[in-house]
């Protein structure tokens, strides 16, 4: 489905990502795991369109996106749901989920795709005429998700959605993830919670520096040395 190959990307003179190599297959859950400043984040933005590759290739489905800009890449189905949720605090929950609803694709039966998504999050139906600014952490990050979905993505990517979420959260989080993708929904997740998301994904990548350095099915990972020396502490 989406294809990175040999991309170099950063910010200013800064080189972030170097040659980096990645592939995401249709309905698969797949991580990049990492520590802090990996550059896991400018990997997610570059695919997104919001930063531009200085060299190497990003394909979704077949097509060169590229250099696409991001209301573009977006408008293909690729919506990234950002770190530290990033709601509008003044707006309902409601109306943070329609504003999910940019994509042309996404507004044609918008009372029924909020339905479908509140099947998903019955939480978030509770909240639904409350201010988005009232929840709290887990429930707005179950609402940046809905929003996220309201998009009707064919790939959605998370970048850190465990990020400072009590542990009862996180797992309730990475549930919803499961039923995301069993809906058909295919999933990128961006994660310093590398247990947790290993154990969710099928496969998954580890970026140090910049740089992939292995990639492997999760299962493989949980049990690689280098992973449990350097992330789990074992």
């Amino acid at each position: 489905m989406i294809t990175v190959e040999n991309v170099d990307a950063g910010y200013g003179p800064t080189t972030i990502l170097q040659n980096v190599s990645l592939t995401v297959g249709e309905g698969e859950i797949v991580t990049i795991v990492g520590a802090n400043g990996a550059g896991k984040t400018t990997t997610l933005r570059t695919i997104v369109g919001q930063i531009r590759p200085r060299k190497g290739k990003i394909t979704f489905m077949g097509e060169d996106i590229t250099n696409l800009p991001a209301h573009e890449v977006v408008d293909r189905g690729i919506i990234l749901i950002p770190e530290g949720r990033q709601l509008f605090p003044d707006m309902s929950v409601r109306e943070n989920l329609l504003m999910g609803t940019y994509r042309k694709a996404a507004r044609q039966g918008q009372a029924e795709r909020l339905e479908e998504v509140l099947e998903l999050f019955p939480r978030v139906r509770e909240r639904l005429d409350q201010d988005a600014s009232s929840l709290s952490g887990g429930e707005q990050q179950m609402v940046a998700i809905a929003r996220g979905m309201m998009a009707k993505p064919k790939i959605l990517m998370f970048d850190e959605p465990s990020l400072g979420l009590a542990p009862i959260v996180v797992s309730q989080v990475f549930d919803v993830v499961r039923k995301i993708a069993a809906t058909g929904t295919t999933v990128l997740i961006v994660e310093q919670n590398v247990f947790t998301t290993l154990k969710v994904a099928d496969r998954g990548y580890v970026l140090e520096n910049g740089s992939v350095v292995l990639a492997d099915t999760a299962e493989a990972l949980l049990k690689n040395d280098h992973v449990r020396r350097a992330y789990l502490g074992i």
